[in-house]
């Protein structure tokens, strides 16, 4: 295989983009059992990777979505180059990393999509995209599985809570829970690399087939599954302990009994869409998650100012990313000095959003510390959206202090 410098940079774009996926997604399955004390945070973010690292391996559904389906293969090959997939992962990366920093509700999945379709309409025209496919496999999951979810975790807290009525009035009655989250969030981090981990897969194989070095309409080679799936736990464990931070306190008035009940809806719904090669976000389904779970707990009603400003971030981020990508595909139609120019810019912007990072540096040592919630996830941002009043159990003779 003669890989070119610009097909090594791509893949080298490729794999960094699924390392910050890998850490900023960690909290999705990881913050609540550790808010909770289920699980001690760094085996939390260790059973996380391991997870996310055989989930890449069950499935290349969703891989092949990306590598032969948003960008349409005519008669003439690929309608794309290795130069606009480079371009189309800058303006990812970068509307990742900035996203994050100024935390800005993202998913990492919606910022490659938008990338990358930004970079082919500039690059190829419009006709290279096929929207339908598009509408199918991208537009429409990110519709229903926030709202599927939402509805199986409603009726999941529903039958938990009336299942355990008896332990209505008791201070922690429900707190054997927590160890149940203990599965449900492994769940959803073997889920996560069946999903997400597939979507680098697909970039990695369509940068191979426009440049001709693999056969139009094939899959991912056993190479490009292992490093992808390496790279996506190695950024698991690194642990993306800010969001876990502001995760964890985001969702403090999520009990046991509703996390488990979350995830496991999280986990479901993911597991069947990369079966059926829906690219969706793994963070959009995890706060549907949340939200129909604190719907399912009594006395429950909707913030729908908080609602709205989460589904605001959702509408904008895969429009922001096609324009970030857009630009960064017109500076690289300058030739080499601009794919230079856009590496430079790109550097130079992670560089900075790391360093400025560091100011405030958090580990597995203070991330479960409690904070002032700041917004900087839209799953913990969905913890916020329903309004928990307190309420008597349903039978007074059982009544004590606290609630479940």
């Amino acid at each position: 295989m003669d890989l070119t410098p610009i097909i090594v940079l791509v893949i080298a774009l490729a794999l960094f983009f699924d390392f910050t996926n890998g850490f900023h997604d960690t909290a999705n399955a990881m913050a609540t059992p550790i808010a909770t004390g289920a699980m001690k945070p760094k085996i939390a973010v260790a059973l996380a990777a391991v997870l996310n690292l055989v989930g890449a391996f069950l499935s290349t559904e969703v891989a092949k979505t990306i590598s032969g389906g948003i960008i349409k293969e005519g008669s003439g090959g690929v309608q794309i180059t290795p130069v606009l997939i480079f371009a189309g992962l800058i303006g990812a990366i970068v509307w990742n990393m900035v996203t994050w920093l100024f935390g800005l509700p993202s998913s990492s999945s919606h910022a490659l999509f938008g990338g990358l379709i930004g970079a082919a309409i500039v690059g190829a025209g419009i006709g290279a995209v096929d929207f339908a496919v598009v509408l199918e496999k991208v537009i429409l999951p990110a519709i229903i599985s926030p709202v599927t979810a939402g509805v199986i975790a409603y009726c999941a807290t529903k039958l938990a809570y009336a299942i355990t009525r008896r332990y209505d009035g008791r201070p922690d009655g429900r707190g054997g829970f927590r160890y149940g989250q203990i599965f449900s969030s492994s769940l959803v981090a073997l889920s996560h690399g069946t999903n997400d981990a597939q979507k680098t897969m697909g970039v990695i194989t369509l940068t191979l087939i426009s440049a001709g070095l693999q056969p139009v309409g094939s899959g991912p080679e056993l190479w490009v599954i292992v490093s992808c799936a390496l790279a996506i736990a190695i950024g698991t464990y690194s642990g993306g302990w800010r969001i876990i931070r502001t995760l964890g306190r985001g969702l403090t008035s999520v009990k046991p009994a509703q996390g488990f009940a979350a995830e496991t809806s999280t986990a479901a719904t993911i597991l069947a869409s990369s079966h059926l090669g829906f690219a969706l976000s793994t963070t959009q389904v995890a706060s549907g998650s949340v939200i129909g779970s604190g719907l399912g707990r009594r006395g429950s009603s909707v913030r729908w100012g908080t609602a709205g400003r989460i589904a605001v971030g959702w509408l904008l981020t895969l429009p922001a990313a096609a324009l970030v990508g857009g630009a960064a595909a017109v500076v690289a139609s300058l030739g080499p000095a601009g794919v230079v120019i856009d590496v430079l810019i790109g550097a130079a912007v992670v560089a900075a959003i790391f360093w400025r990072s560091r100011r405030n540096r958090v580990s597995s040592e203070n991330a479960v510390e409690p904070v002032p919630f700041q917004g900087k996830s839209e799953v913990a941002a969905s913890g916020r959206v329903v309004r928990i009043e307190k309420v008597k159990p349903l039978k007074k003779e059982r009544t004590g202090k606290g609630t479940a």
